[in-house]
């Protein structure tokens, strides 16, 4: 079973495929790791993440580098962002994504464009929502020392960026269920996805 959970930033999207993940024994692929390794190694190499050719030199990922707590801040983020409009960063992160979607057994994975682009053939598409405002204060529980107005700001640019890259835009696919989550508790969201996914099952 393939379950494709897509959605913007900070919409909840993670924790519940992660959940979902665990709910139904299968393995998690956070895609937006993937690309948040290529911006941050093509900054750390010293290129501009905003040039196609500099991000796509660094899309060979190390495994090491997955697991680097830098990759979970907003500036990984907003790195990932940026590289992610690049054509030649999406094909060469395409395979991967792919694979892991199609391995025995199915497996959840999270994104932007997972039931549009890697996916579109899941067993299950939910695409995750929430109020900027909502996304942003969550941002702002997370990391009470950066500033609330400069957090909306990135999550609008990131949103307006996702939504209108010419490669693979964030758009909701036309089979997939939504859920907003604005005034949610995670364990509520979580539980509306389970049955969503019950519901896609049994159709």
């Amino acid at each position: 079973m393939i379950i494709a959970v897509d959605g913007p930033a900070a919409s909840g999207k993670g924790s519940i495929a992660r959940a979902l993940a665990a709910h139904y024994g299968l393995p998690h692929l956070d895609t937006g790791l993937l690309y948040r390794a290529v911006g941050v190694a093509t900054a750390r190499s010293g290129g501009d993440p905003d040039q196609e050719a500099d991000a796509a030199a660094c899309c060979c990922i190390d495994d090491a580098l997955l697991t680097d707590p830098e990759l979970r801040n907003e500036a990984a983020g907003a790195l990932a962002s940026r590289v992610s409009q690049h054509p030649a960063v999406r094909a060469a992160l395409f395979a991967y994504q792919q694979d892991f979607a199609r391995q025995k057994g199915g497996a959840v994975l999270d994104g932007r464009d997972i039931g549009t682009v890697i996916a579109p053939d899941a067993d299950a598409k939910l695409f995750i929502t929430a109020s900027s405002d909502v996304r942003a204060k969550r941002r702002h529980l997370e990391d009470s020392h950066a500033d609330y107005t400069d957090i909306l700001a990135d999550i609008l640019a990131r949103d307006a960026r996702d939504s209108e890259r010419s490669a693979a835009p964030l758009r909701q696919a036309e089979d997939a269920d939504l859920l907003d989550t604005s005034d949610m508790t995670i364990a509520a969201a979580v539980q509306r996805a389970i049955a969503l996914v019950e519901a896609r099952i049994r159709r």
